[in-house]
């Protein structure tokens, strides 16, 4: 669970690092713009019942924690929904990730073959 801080709260965030990191994009981008915009989230279960909204502005400090060390792999799409919903009167809302998951096309006279059209990654060590 990440954690973002904004301006002198003393109320830290608690956002999945996931989230959290396709989120840190998408401010970052509006901010670095001069733009002003709203966040909103429902509270987890370990939060009383309901929801907030703060409002994101560029003289506001912001600080991102990540409790992983590394960065996932970013999902662009989702990165342009959260700056979508930016834009929008209702701000940001954080909702959950969209995964594609449709099935890869395949041309069934070219079969994929393991070993020849998929090759292991080595290890560099």
């Amino acid at each position: 669970m990440g954690t973002l801080y904004y301006g002198d709260s003393g109320t830290p965030i608690g956002i999945e690092d996931r989230t959290l990191a396709h989120l840190k994009v998408a401010v970052i981008t509006k901010l670095r713009r001069g733009e002003s915009f709203t966040l909103s989230w429902q509270h987890t279960e370990d939060q009383p019942r309901g929801r907030s909204t703060i409002w994101l502005h560029p003289a506001v400090s912001l600080r991102f924690v990540f409790d992983e060390p590394e960065q996932p792999e970013l999902n662009r799409h989702w990165i342009e929904e959260l700056m979508r919903s930016a834009n929008s009167t209702g701000g940001v809302q954080l909702v959950a990730e969209e995964l594609d998951t449709t099935p890869i096309e395949t041309i069934p006279e070219q079969p994929v073959r393991v070993g020849v059209d998929v090759q292991p990654v080595e290890d560099g060590d």
